[in-house]
């Protein structure tokens, strides 16, 4: 770029995206002159899918403005919990967030998830056909432009994963109602009805059951239930009473 010049200042929740010299206060920047204010700050290398309000000399402006010399821009981080128009809250995960889709599942939350790596196309295609918030790690993939929503997993421990989306979206959460493995409805299921697929030993120790109505895969309280309540609980306590936004 060699045109205007412009002051870009960062909110502190973005500085992960930008390099140590543009984490304080603004920094000079050049554009060439027929660029969005958008496309300027994802050359900075923050992903829109993290921007919230973008201040230009006081004024809110669209992603689509073109900066124009001396303007001083103020990039601000999405607020929480962020609304989703339009759509039913549904994500959509990358193959590197296995754990975190198991994890939202088990509390009832529609996330569809890519097991194998599709590519960055078919991911960014599904999440428009679907409408469908993709959640990733990959910065690349969050600035596709056919993405119809999408949000970076800011950490890589699942249990920050799941406290960041849940503080991030405030979806419904309805635990031990979708099945972990393919993101079905499950329903209540009596053991008559699922013998065939049970052990000797399960027959004999459990007598309530689910299953899924997609994989027909078949839950009881076994040997890790107190685990996975223990992740339904601090989730409850902790987010329980927000409402989904969408």
């Amino acid at each position: 770029m060699n045109g205007p010049e412009i002051l870009v200042g960062f909110a502190p929740e973005l500085g992960v995206f930008v390099p140590q010299e543009r984490r304080g206060g603004p920094t000079r920047a050049v554009t060439d002159g027929a660029s969005t204010l958008g496309h300027v700050v994802e050359s900075l290398g923050v992903p829109l899918t993290e921007v919230g309000a973008l201040v230009v000399d006081g004024r809110e402006v669209a992603a689509g403005h073109i900066p124009a010399a001396g303007e001083s821009v103020r990039v601000c981080a999405v607020r929480r919990p962020q609304p989703v128009p339009g759509a039913p809250l549904r994500f959509l995960l990358d193959v590197h967030l296995g754990t975190l889709a198991r994890r939202l599942r088990l509390l009832g939350v529609d996330a569809a998830y890519e097991s194998t790596d599709i590519g960055d196309p078919a991911l960014a295609a599904r999440s428009a056909a679907e409408r469908r918030v993709l959640l990733s790690r990959d910065r690349g993939l969050l600035r596709r432009r056919e993405l119809w929503a999408g949000a970076y997993v800011y950490s890589d421990r699942p249990e920050e994963q799941l406290r960041d989306v849940l503080g991030r979206f405030a979806p419904r959460l309805r635990p031990w109602t979708r099945c972990t493995a393919c993101n079905g409805t499950l329903r209540a299921a009596t053991k008559e009805e699922v013998a065939d697929v049970l052990e000797g030993g399960t027959r004999g120790t459990y007598d309530v059951f689910a299953q899924c109505g997609e994989c027909s895969r078949v839950y009881w309280r076994g040997a890790h239930h107190d685990r996975l309540e223990a992740i339904v609980a601090g989730a409850m306590e902790e987010f329980g009473g927000a409402q989904a936004l969408a």
